[in-house]
């Protein structure tokens, strides 16, 4: 079992940035990649970005490419998601995702809101 846990969410201004953490714990050897979605209101959950172990490979979702970065920590405990620019329709909960590639994994959000 995994356990994720996000933090990092709040109110900001357009154009302003906010750094997302996603702290795992538990069976993190079983992981191969860790990734963040989010759910905007009325909206159905749509990926975001994710970040891979083999090759530390990252992508990314159109909408957030050259604004946001996926990084994580040394030990893979800990996954960070850099938003800058944001704009009010980054405004969603945030959920934090990780794969073994058997099982999925998920945190229960933090919720990010942009006012313009």
């Amino acid at each position: 079992q995994v356990q994720l846990v996000e933090s990092g969410g709040g109110l900001v201004q357009a154009g302003g940035s906010l750094r997302l953490s996603c702290a795992a714990s538990g069976s993190t050897t079983s992981i191969n990649s860790i990734g963040w979605y989010r759910q905007a209101p009325g909206k159905e959950r749509e990926f975001v970005a994710r970040i891979s172990k083999i090759g530390d490979t990252t992508r990314y979702a159109t909408s957030v490419k050259r604004r946001f970065t996926i990084s994580r920590d040394n030990a893979w405990n800990t996954v960070y998601l850099q938003m800058n620019s944001l704009e009010p329709e980054d405004t969603a909960v945030y959920y934090c995702t990780a794969s073994s590639g058997i099982n999925n994994y998920w945190g229960q959000g933090t919720q990010v809101t942009v006012s313009s």
